[in-house]
């Protein structure tokens, strides 16, 4: 049940026995006494009270209590019911000490209340007083409370437990996937990068001149290197190797311009507003762009448009590439990557072919969700 459902029982539990209490304390009236509005209205107020039994169980421990003992020595012989409600809610907060030290102060002082309205003599008053607050009654009360208690304390350690279980098979999931990630791929790379250095070196030390291919593999190989090591580091919950994001687009632009892509790049607004997880998003969105454009385009020239504003950032990349509209296939792992990347932000993502023809790669990340 929601917060504000309890309220609303609350409330409707409070309502119906503060009506209860007064009907019967009237109903009990002696023939001839006129009616005390005093009394009445604290057999009103100690049923209202229970209203805020959850938020502040002390306070209507002690409001119910008082009441009990007014409209007592008003002359009213009515169960003091609701102070019976205020031990239960009392108790299940926690509040034990209090409880049975105000249970005690209450079973001296309702006789002394009944004694003091004057309508009864000594021996009526403690067989009223045992009428009203029966203390097997009270006990009850107190033993109910305690044993909710108690069971919302298990229910609360069992749902630790289980999201600490869920949080320790997380983190072996991803330990595994890191050293999956490294005992596949790091050795891979590693080769790719030394043999384009050494291809690179070589040429270099016969004087020949070195192709832009090759120096764009070289570059590959360093930039893979340090991604598998900050997606490693990330996987690791190692923190060391800073991620990529805006600041390191213009590296993307210029690595497709040296492999002979035409690549134009803007950014326009405050980038050092933008989020750390918006501006990682906007770097994977660029980073496969430009690589489906350099391998599956054929295209000559792209641009990439950055812009950031207060609430969003915007990101565009067109290509002038072979697809036409209607030709798009079936979307690839990079693309269903970037559109996980998006929606997981709160953003929108297009990628289409574009109606001049060429493909346009479109996405907004709204700046506050991911503040």
């Amino acid at each position: 049940m929601s917060r504000g459902s309890m309220g609303v029982a609350d409330g409707v539990i409070a309502i119906g026995l503060a009506v209860i209490l007064l009907v019967t304390g009237l109903s009990e009236q002696h023939a001839g006494t006129p009616v005390d509005l005093l009394g009445s209205a604290l057999l009103a107020a100690a049923g209202l009270a229970l209203a805020a039994r959850r938020r502040a169980p002390v306070a209507v421990l002690a409001a119910t209590g008082l009441c009990a003992v007014g409209y007592q020595a008003a002359g009213y012989d009515v169960p003091a019911v609701a102070y019976l409600f205020a031990v239960y809610g009392a108790v299940r907060a926690g509040h034990r000490t209090i409880t049975l030290v105000a249970s005690v102060v209450m079973l001296a002082a309702l006789p002394l209340a009944a004694l003091a309205s004057g309508l009864h003599d000594t021996g009526e008053v403690f067989a009223q007083a045992r009428g009203a607050l029966e203390l097997a009654w009270l006990i009850a009360a107190g033993a109910a409370g305690e044993a909710l208690r108690q069971a919302e304390r298990r229910a609360d350690e069992a749902e630790r437990t289980r999201e600490e279980t869920a949080r320790h098979r997380a983190d072996e999931e991803r330990l595994r996937i890191a050293r999956e990630l490294h005992d596949s791929l790091t050795h891979q790379i590693s080769i790719i990068k030394v043999q384009s250095e050494v291809a690179v070196h070589v040429a270099r030390k016969r004087g020949e001149q070195v192709p832009e291919a090759l120096l764009a593999i070289q570059e590959a190989g360093r930039e893979a290197t340090r991604e598998l090591r900050a997606t490693l580091g990330a996987l690791r919950d190692d923190d060391t190797a800073p991620p990529r994001g805006l600041d390191h687009v213009p590296e993307l632009v210029e690595r497709v311009r040296a492999i002979g892509l035409d690549a134009t790049l803007t950014i326009e607004g405050q980038r050092q507003d933008v989020p750390a997880a918006v501006g990682r998003t906007v770097y994977r969105i660029v980073q496969e762009s430009l690589t489906n454009t350099a391998r599956h385009a054929d295209a000559a020239t792209a641009s990439v448009r950055i812009d950031c504003r207060a609430d969003a950032v915007a990101v565009r990349i067109d290509d002038d590439g072979k697809a036409a509209p209607g030709t798009a296939g079936a979307p690839g792992i990079g693309l269903l990557g970037m559109r996980e990347r998006v929606t997981a932000l709160g953003g929108r993502l297009l990628a289409e072919p574009a109606a001049e023809g060429g493909f346009t790669v479109r996405a907004e990340l709204p700046v506050d969700r991911a503040s």
